[in-house]
């Protein structure tokens, strides 16, 4: 039987396991993938025992994406560009490697709400590991003009000189000049999630064609998607992201490509 899980710290609130438990239904596979509740402490050691146990990989959530780099024996490109690990694969030898499918989920999210990032500029609100994701899916994509708002522009400014290209630099307090003309709104902050403070943000200067994704999705309706939603701005909500980067890494560990259906987004939505 093959095997797989997510590591985290806490662990218990992820839907990764009803996730690819619907997969390995979906597919007829028979296999098991299990939620690992490890501290930071035991990280190093839990990856090293992974192949001893006959898992076939896992994936990463808060707070072990950027600590697992040091156990990894090859990183993917992606991950370089990133600096963090969402997925571990085991190899055939019992290496290690570290990839990053959050870029592929954003990327796939967007387009098959048929978002064309390079309509216009596009504004990141945020500049931790969520919006390193989204900015390199956004460049990749080809968009000409990014702008990044965050609480600690030094922070931002830092990513900037990391990742290049055409990208403006805004603190929280200027954040209406940064929606202006703008034509996608990406939030990549936990600002909006259950059990955090609301985001509070003006998106009154966005352009009327303009596009306006969370990347949270507990709740699935954030006020954000509500405030875009009464200007009739195209919302898309955080668990496509969610369902789309999980893709490869069931592939990678089971040998199989699930597909995202309508009937696997009414599964996730109804523990939401």
């Amino acid at each position: 039987m093959k095997k797989a899980g997510v590591i985290g710290w806490p662990v218990a609130h992820s839907l990764s396991p009803r996730l690819h438990g619907y997969w390995l239904k979906k597919c007829g596979i028979e296999g098991r993938y299990e939620a690992l509740a490890v501290p930071p402490e035991k990280l190093a050691e839990t990856l090293e025992n992974l192949p001893k146990y006959g898992f076939q990989g896992v994936n990463l959530t808060i707070p072990h994406k950027e600590k697992a780099l040091m156990s990894m024996d090859e990183l993917d490109p992606i991950v370089r560009r990133i600096g963090s690990v969402n997925t571990v694969v085991v190899r055939a030898d019992g290496s290690l490697e570290g990839r990053n499918t959050d870029v592929y989920g954003f990327m796939q999210n967007l387009l098959s709400s048929g978002v064309d990032v390079r309509a216009g500029p596009a504004v990141i609100l945020g500049a931790g590991g969520s919006a390193r994701a989204v900015l390199v899916a956004l460049q990749d994509m080809g968009a000409e003009e990014i702008r990044i708002v965050n609480r600690t522009p030094e922070r931002a400014e830092t990513l900037k000189r990391q990742m290049g290209g055409m990208i403006e630099i805004f603190p929280w307090d200027r954040a209406r000049s940064a929606m202006d003309g703008a034509t996608l709104l990406v939030n990549a902050t936990s600002l909006g999630m259950q059990g955090q403070p609301p985001l509070e943000v003006t998106i009154d200067g966005l352009a009327r064609k303009a596009a306006v994704t969370d990347l949270v999705y507990a709740p699935l309706m954030t006020g954000l998607l509500k405030r875009a939603q009464a200007r009739e701005h195209k919302i898309i909500d955080g668990l496509g992201m969610l369902l789309y980067q999980a893709q490869p890494a069931f592939e990678s560990f089971f040998g199989v490509r699930p597909g995202v259906t309508p009937e696997l987004r009414a599964s996730m939505v109804e523990v939401l």
